[in-house]
């Protein structure tokens, strides 16, 4: 255990505050995508209905590094204090908003808050646990994520049918008080305190080349015409900040990202293959519910069951791949991770044509079992192969990837949704009378009713055609996933270890 910790540590009740800011985190995937079509049934914008989650992906994803670098220097305790506290600022003006562009502001700030809460959590866990332990310990901290993905939906559909999808957020604020306090109260650290330059500027670059090329993704080709003046300057805005952030971090002594880090063969490649399985999980949650819903007329209930049985899988695989990584090593245990996830994909590119809940529930239950065998096989070797002083931003990394992953996949899978609802509009000559955003009614009932047959045809058509597009991408983006894998040498042994 790391001498920088107080050794007299009360770890259950540590464990059990980190595991309730992870499943804090980990639960705005699933709740908030369940309850998403009541969502923009009341604050309409069918069109700005990505930006819900890619403003919250945003900036978790352009704050993760930062916050990571900070524990390091100024130790775990405060910055998690500051990361719920911000998280649930945002939470609580969420449950507030009046419209999707306040609303969209508000996932802003819980995305910051967020970007403390996931890596900082799990460095935690790495300063508190030897290697051994860590195998077990961290396969609990993966099931977090499927019993968040099981409570998710399940939560989110009696808020979104008895109550008001208001309450998704405001449930964070009490949890989120009792995971502080156990922190406050419980982690006791012993820091040596050092002169640290804390990289501003390469986190400035890193939030403007991130934000632009986002905004690309999701407007490129409806908003902003690809060969438009404006698109020009949202290029060249992408990529001189982002050529200028790889420049700058290469010239100063203390970078957000440091590069020594990724000399490390397996945590590049872990940090890649994390890249891909982020883009597959935003992607399988995001859109599941609006084609149950949208295309197969079904209630949140029913997409709160396909969403749920991904996390049955989760937690299952999570604490087998624990076992696993001490038998058979991380990289048989992450291959099977991989080939699930690609199994997982194949049953969504059918979803189509099969049309039915169970066919999806299979399909999410795989992808579950592929997310619990890779993230824990990652997080663990990765831990494992760095020390204390840099385990924070290492383990901050290889959630930034993933976490950036999941913006760039949302983003870019709903720029084609959103094209291909688009061009079935323009196809049916209905351009002049509807707009995108009239997919707002195929989630309500009460506004359905009110559209001919032949737009509710032509919007069917154009969700069907979209999200098939975005399931045959999620295949070809787990494929590449297990190629990675199948990549990472089989020795244990890759690099500095540090037990």
């Amino acid at each position: 255990m790391d001498n920088q910790i107080n050794k007299n540590l009360k770890r259950p009740f540590i464990l059990i505050s980190v595991m309730l800011g992870m499943f804090l985190s980990a639960i705005e995937a699933t709740i908030v995508a369940t309850a998403m079509p009541s969502i923009v049934a009341d604050l309409r914008n069918f069109s700005l209905y990505s930006w819900v989650f890619s403003s919250y992906l945003l900036t978790s994803s352009a704050t993760v590094l930062l916050f990571g670098k900070l524990a390091d220097i100024f130790g775990r305790r405060p910055i998690y204090v500051i990361g719920i506290c911000v998280f649930l600022t945002g939470s609580t003006l969420a449950g507030f908003s009046t419209s999707m562009p306040m609303l969209i502001f508000c996932r802003f700030i819980q995305g910051v808050g967020a970007g403390a809460l996931m890596p900082i959590a799990t460095t935690i866990v790495g300063d508190i646990y030897t290697k051994k332990e860590r195998a077990k310990i961290q396969g609990y901290l993966s099931a977090v994520w499927g019993v968040s993905a099981i409570l998710g939906p399940l939560i989110g559909a009696f808020f979104v049918d008895f109550l008001n999808w208001r309450y998704v957020f405001w449930m964070n604020i009490p949890l989120g008080l009792l995971s502080m306090i156990g922190i406050v109260l419980f982690l006791k650290e012993n820091i040596n305190k050092k002169k640290h330059s804390i990289d501003y500027i390469g986190s400035i670059l890193m939030i403007i080349g991130i934000s632009s090329l986002m905004y690309i993704l999701v407007e490129g080709g409806i908003s902003i015409s690809w060969m438009s003046l404006q698109m020009f300057v949202l290029l060249v805005v992408t990529a001189g900040s982002l050529i200028l952030f790889i420049m700058y971090e290469k010239r100063i002594s203390d970078p957000i990202m440091p590069s020594s880090i990724w000399s490390y063969r397996i945590i590049k490649l872990a940090n890649m293959a994390s890249l891909l399985t982020g883009m597959i999980m935003i992607s399988v949650s995001s859109y599941l519910p609006t084609f149950i819903q949208g295309v197969m007329g079904k209630s949140a209930i029913i997409a709160g069951f396909a969403l749920t049985v991904m996390s049955i899988g989760w937690p299952i695989a999570s604490t087998i791949a624990g076992r696993l990584l001490l038998i058979i090593g991380y990289r048989n245990t992450s291959l099977i991770g991989g080939t699930s996830l690609i199994v997982g994909t194949i049953f969504f590119i059918l979803l189509p044509a099969v049309q039915h809940y169970v066919w999806a529930g299979i399909g999410s239950f795989l992808i579950g079992v592929g997310m619990g065998m890779t993230s824990t096989a990652f997080i663990v070797t990765i831990q494992s192969t760095v020390n204390w002083e840099i385990r924070g931003i290492a383990t901050a990394m290889n959630m930034f990837m993933r976490s950036i992953g999941s913006a760039l996949g949302v983003a870019l899978l709903g720029g084609i949704l959103n094209n291909q609802i688009n061009r079935k509009i323009e196809e049916a000559g209905l351009d002049s009378t509807i707009t995108i955003d009239e997919v707002d009614k195929l989630l309500d009932k009460s506004e359905l009713s009110r559209l001919s047959n032949e737009v509710v045809q032509v919007l069917q058509e154009g969700l069907l055609s979209g999200l098939q597009f975005v399931y045959i991408g999620i295949g070809v983006i787990s494929i590449l996933t297990c190629l990675l894998i199948f990549l990472i040498p089989r020795k244990e042994d890759d690099g500095q270890t540090n037990g």
